[in-house]
């Protein structure tokens, strides 16, 4: 990583200088070139940020217009950037594998979904998602555990960890997965109604997570809206004038 390289570089030869050709004792340039190094390192860590917030906020705006291709060139070459940031190569991955398969073309999204960030935990569950289509479902589970150690607090996600586990028949996983995530989120209502659900018998309801849910491709927007009209009675609502 150039930013960590460049900092020591600069803090060393500081740290040279002033022992060396000032006299100071060791501990003395020490203390001198250390903040030197958490300067340098924050600076150079600021103006990346700066100029990957400026590329990546260029492609959003494609991509939200649906010029995807444009949008995801301009995120390729943001790659340049990870050799000098930690973690950038991974959210960049992320960011492109997320596209992908919102678009729907899991096989161009798999490769970078594998090598993104694993604290992006919507990402770490399309890649799970993907594994659970695949027939992969031990690799499916390990990035479900991963993504719930790296993001433990996100109610969707171990909802969604559940109802993949149900989808793939180990119902009991699926409850003890909810029962997890209610000691992390205690009295949140979707997990609890979702569990006394497959404690019925039934089927996990996931619409009250709306578009969030949507984006993982497990359910489509029509099933949700025949679930809708059935708890109105299955009539149309008429609004007379």
């Amino acid at each position: 990583m150039y930013n960590l390289l460049i900092s020591a570089g600069t803090a060393i030869a500081i740290f040279l200088l002033l022992k060396l050709a000032v006299g100071l004792p060791w501990w003395g340039a020490l203390l001198i070139s250390l903040p030197v190094f958490l300067g340098s390192f924050i600076l150079i860590s600021r103006i990346i940020t700066k100029k990957l917030e400026a590329l990546m906020g260029t492609a959003m705006k494609d991509i939200q217009s649906q010029r995807f291709e444009k949008g995801i060139r301009d995120l390729k070459s943001a790659f340049k950037y990870g050799k000098w940031q930690i973690y950038v190569t991974g959210q960049i991955n992320s960011t492109i594998g997320m596209v992908y398969f919102v678009k729907r073309d899991f096989s161009n999204a798999f490769p970078y979904l594998e090598k993104g960030f694993f604290k992006n935990w919507v990402t770490m569950g399309m890649l799970a998602v993907t594994y659970m289509k695949r027939n992969k479902k031990d690799k499916m589970k390990d990035t479900f555990e991963k993504a719930v150690v790296g993001s433990p607090k996100e109610s969707l996600l171990w909802s969604l960890y559940a109802y993949c586990l149900n989808d793939c028949g180990d119902t009991g996983k699926a409850k003890e997965v909810l029962e997890r995530g209610l000691k992390k989120l205690p009295g949140d209502e979707r997990i609890k109604q979702n569990l006394e659900l497959l404690n019925e018998g039934k089927k996990m309801k996931m619409k009250a997570y709306g578009e969030m849910w949507l984006q993982f491709h497990l359910e489509s927007i029509g099933t949700i809206q025949k679930q809708q009209m059935a708890a109105m009675g299955g009539k149309r609502r008429i609004i007379r004038k």
